[in-house]
């Protein structure tokens, strides 16, 4: 039987891909998982788009659930094979198994990814502001063409902070709650709901996608949120009301947080505005925005590591 991954294996696997996404960054587009589950979400969702709602709906469902059993699978088959191939017995087996797992988990978050793309969206706007919105269009999927200078910066505000939870503080949740197989089960459902769960084309077959993501990222997005408001030390007052605001059900508590923490307004043209009294936004709030996130990124690294610990005791 395969040794789990749990209690200090799991922490110390949590570190190794913790220190690998901060050194070394992504792997190749070719080798990358994340890269795989998009791949495949565009080839079983594009034949579903323009079906009837029903249908489109069920076959969305569907392809979602084979997907998530998929991801989840080929994880815990992977920690499977690793804990057969390398036991527990001995300090050096823990350590190696801890390091081939936190190198598998390390691709389905990227901290350090988002903090380089927003902060290369700041210095392509000293360039031009043409060359903002063109940075702007790796973080975003609505439309840049037209955004002002403060409206770029807000959006990468944004992008920032809702990403702090998918990226970072949900993958690493679900990996302290379920393990790898958890982690991997949270990214697919994040990418299929960036994927397929807009309106549009998307509304019927992509409506399962959307719902999936909302509640996996339920608990997460408010523990960012905390996380944020710990890192700026500042009370969350308000905040509550200022999420509310967002059509999605969750990215509004770590965008509202970060508004209030930098006491700017965040907007999206003809959907919201948080913290509508708040500051426009200008180059020296987006990098304050960066080392709020900064800290709230260590805050989270404590706070999952001791979460493992946690969850192994309680099992």
């Amino acid at each position: 039987m395969p040794v789990p991954v749990t209690g200090m294996t799991g922490a110390l696997a949590m570190l190794c891909a913790l220190f690998a996404d901060h050194f070394l960054g992504e792997p190749p587009a070719r080798l990358h998982p994340v890269v795989w589950m998009g791949n495949a979400l565009t080839l079983t969702g594009a034949p579903w788009q323009k079906a009837g709602p029903a249908m489109a709906f069920t076959a969305g469902a569907l392809a979602w659930l084979i997907g998530a059993v998929l991801s989840a699978g080929v994880a815990w088959l992977a920690v499977a094979g690793i804990g057969l191939a390398i036991g527990a017995s001995s300090v050096a087996g823990t350590l190696a198994r801890a390091a081939l797992v936190g190198l598998l988990l390390k691709p389905l978050l990227a901290w350090r990814m988002l903090r380089d793309e927003v902060l290369a969206v700041e210095f392509a706007l000293e360039c031009s502001l043409d060359a903002g919105r063109t940075q702007l269009r790796r973080l975003v999927s609505r439309d840049t063409s037209r955004l002002t200078a403060t409206e770029v910066r807000e959006s990468a505000l944004e992008s920032l902070a809702e990403n702090l939870n998918d990226s970072l503080v949900a993958p690493l949740f679900w990996f302290a709650i379920g393990g790898l197989p958890a982690a991997a089960l949270y990214r697919f459902a994040n990418t299929a709901d960036a994927m397929w769960g807009y309106h549009g084309s998307w509304e019927w077959a992509g409506k399962w996608a959307a719902r999936a993501d909302d509640l996996l990222s339920y608990v997460p997005a408010r523990v960012a949120a905390a996380l944020l408001s710990l890192g700026a030390w500042q009370w969350p007052s308000r905040l509550r009301q200022i999420a509310q605001l967002t059509p999605s059900p969750n990215g509004g508590w770590p965008m509202g947080m970060l508004a209030l923490a930098l006491n700017v307004r965040l907007s999206k043209p003809g959907v919201y505005v948080l913290n509508a009294s708040g500051d426009l936004v200008q180059a020296h709030h987006l990098k304050a925005g960066l080392r709020t996130c900064d800290r709230a990124a260590w805050l989270t690294a404590v706070l999952m590591i001791g979460l493992t610990l946690m969850v192994a005791r309680w099992l």
